[in-house]
């Protein structure tokens, strides 16, 4: 039995340890945040002195790992605990997190993406209405390294940008922030959003997120299922799975969720999460978890 470690314990983890166990791959976790880590036992002799003092057994026999943990800095220490290769490792996880890249290499690429611009603090106000010059209102403003919809809103003229744009300068302050960039994007009104997923560069089964009627009567916009949409499997089309699939091919990323846009004339890749929420085994195709089983046996294979 291959043994599979997992810095999550949130519904992907529940979700994926049944069908993972009938393939072979037994699934752990690891805890990689919110806890103290021993770093070193403060003894000579390396990593063999100090490794009876680091966390007995929490880390050893594990043969692979499905994603790098999401916080950099702890994850060097599981990491380097493990010793394990990583099925979307450090790289992936960096490079879907950073929105401009993913949307700067996918347009190189010739995939189709939102008008997108990158705006990296601080700057003078005049910056910031330069950048939206070309854009017809509302656009759409979103921190560019967060997750889950946190800090996305619209604007719907130059005077609420600037005061979006002050939120952000604000936030921006605090010396722990990394990431001080946001993007201004094109807001594409009605657009249905799907979740694709790809497994080893084939696409493995979507769900379109969805707000309830009440929600659209209040105003509400954004679809992640974190602020309350529901996500409801659905058969994409040949062309958006084609999209998904080139993607994660321009990416080189080989776990990925694909977000896509659709209007009645456009499809487009808005977003990608090198560390996809898993749902229910019925919103995707049959030989979902045979492809992930085989990406992570691959993968173990390769150390």
């Amino acid at each position: 039995m291959l043994r599979l470690a997992m810095t999550t314990d949130a519904e992907t983890f529940e979700r994926v340890r049944g069908p993972l166990a009938d393939r072979g791959v037994e699934v752990g976790h690891v805890r990689a945040k919110e806890r103290a880590l021993r770093v070193s036992s403060g003894e000579a002799g390396g990593e063999t002195a100090g490794t009876a003092a680091v966390d007995p057994d929490e880390f050893d026999g594990f043969d692979v790992g499905l994603v790098y943990p999401t916080r950099l800095m702890e994850g060097a220490v599981v990491d380097e605990r493990l010793g394990v290769p990583w099925v979307n490792g450090r790289d992936a996880v960096v490079t879907s997190r950073n929105k401009a890249g993913v949307l700067a290499r996918l347009s190189a690429a010739g995939l189709p993406t939102p008008k997108t611009t990158l705006v990296s603090n601080p700057v003078d106000e005049s910056v910031v209405v330069d950048a939206v010059a070309d854009f017809s209102y509302p656009v759409v403003v979103k921190p560019n390294s967060a997750t889950r919809g946190v800090g996305v809103a619209t604007a719907t003229d130059l005077d609420s940008l600037l005061g979006v744009v002050d939120y952000l300068n604000l936030i921006h302050d605090y010396r722990a922030t990394g990431d001080k960039s946001f993007l201004i994007q094109e807001f594409l009104p009605d657009a249905r959003d799907y979740r694709a997923m790809v497994v080893d560069g084939e696409y493995a089964g979507a769900v379109e997120r969805e707000l309830d009627d009440d929600a659209l009567a209040a105003g509400r916009w954004k679809h992640n299922v974190h602020r309350g949409a529901t996500a409801r499997g659905v058969e994409l089309d040949p062309p958006a799975r084609g999209l998904a699939e080139r993607a994660a091919g321009a990416l080189g990323i080989d776990y990925l969720g694909v977000d896509l846009l659709a209007t009645d004339d456009r499809l487009v890749v808005n977003e990608t999460n090198a560390r996809p929420t898993v749902d229910a085994a019925t919103k995707y195709e049959d030989a979902f978890y045979d492809r992930l089983a085989a990406l992570i046996r691959r993968t173990a294979n390769q150390e």
